[in-house]
Parts: structure tokens; sequence; C-alpha cells
């Protein structure tokens, strides 16, 4: 059952990775046409830069649960750095429960939110509803719970040992 589990935590925090790495590249992309047009063409495209926000908040929180699942969050280092070591396992379910329940907020609160935005426009992209960007966050979330279970599962703090 746990491996099964951790098999297919690694599937979807894979794609989220992935995602998260498209988003980015459309970014950047994004980023480049709006420099050409503003400083070359001197025509500046204002949907370019609604367009780099959005995907830039996708990018974060599909990110999100490859972080978690790798153990790289900061303060979590941290904590296992300053705790003995028969202590790390408690301080391990601590943390899985505190970070479930601030995702089970963000993807509460998140879709709540993206439901409420579907009546908002997005300024320059008129005919495309806020609701996509704000669902970022409850997908986010989703994906992130995979991972926080997951490191839990099988405890990985890269972060810890490439530490200085």
């Amino acid at each position: 059952m746990k491996s099964a589990y951790l098999s297919v935590a690694r599937r979807l925090t894979g794609f989220s990775l992935g995602f998260a790495c498209l988003m980015l590249i459309l970014s950047a992309v994004l980023g480049m046409y709006q420099i050409l047009t503003r400083f070359i063409f001197e025509q500046p495209a204002e949907w370019s830069e609604v367009l780099i926000r959005f995907f830039l908040i996708w990018m974060v929180f599909m990110g999100l649960p490859e972080a978690f699942r790798l153990g790289s969050m900061v303060s979590i280092d941290l904590m296992h750095r300053l705790a003995p070591p028969a202590f790390r396992r408690v301080l391990d379910f601590a943390i899985t429960l505190a970070t479930l329940a601030l995702l089970a907020v963000i993807i509460w609160y998140g879709w709540d939110y993206a439901q409420r935005g579907k009546v908002q426009t997005m300024a320059g992209l008129e005919e495309m509803s806020m609701f996509w960007a704000y669902v970022a966050l409850p997908v986010g979330g989703l994906f992130a719970v995979i991972g926080v279970i997951a490191n839990l599962l099988d405890p990985q703090h890269q972060e810890l040992e490439t530490a200085q």
C-alpha cells in the first residue's frame, strides 16, 4: 500500500513540477515578447503582463508539491537540525499535521475565492475569468497534500544532506 501510494505520488508530483516548469517557460517567453513590443516596436501588449502574472501564480502553486515531497521547506530543515534524533519522527508528524491544516485552509478558501472570482475578468483579457487564476490555490493545494503525505511516509530531507 505504501509503495503504491509513493508511486502515484511520484507521478503526480512529477506532473505538477513539469507543469510548473512549463508555466515558468511561458512566463519567460511572454516577458521577452513584452520587452520586444514595448521597447523595440513601441507598441506594448497590455495582455502579456497579465498572462505572466497568471502563469507565475500557477507556477508557484504547482511547484509546491515537489518542495513538500522533498522536505525542502527551510523552517522544516532548521527544526530537523536542532531536534534530537529520537524526536525527529515526532517532529515529522507534527509538521505534517500543521502543514495539512494550512493546506486545508488554502484549498477551502481558495476554492471559495475562485468561485467568487467567476464574475471578475482579468484586466487586459476581458474574455478570461479570474476563476482560472484563483483556482490555482485549491489545485496546487491538493497536489501539495499528496507531496506532504508522501514525505511523511518516506522522509526525504535533501536540503539537510547538501546544507553547509
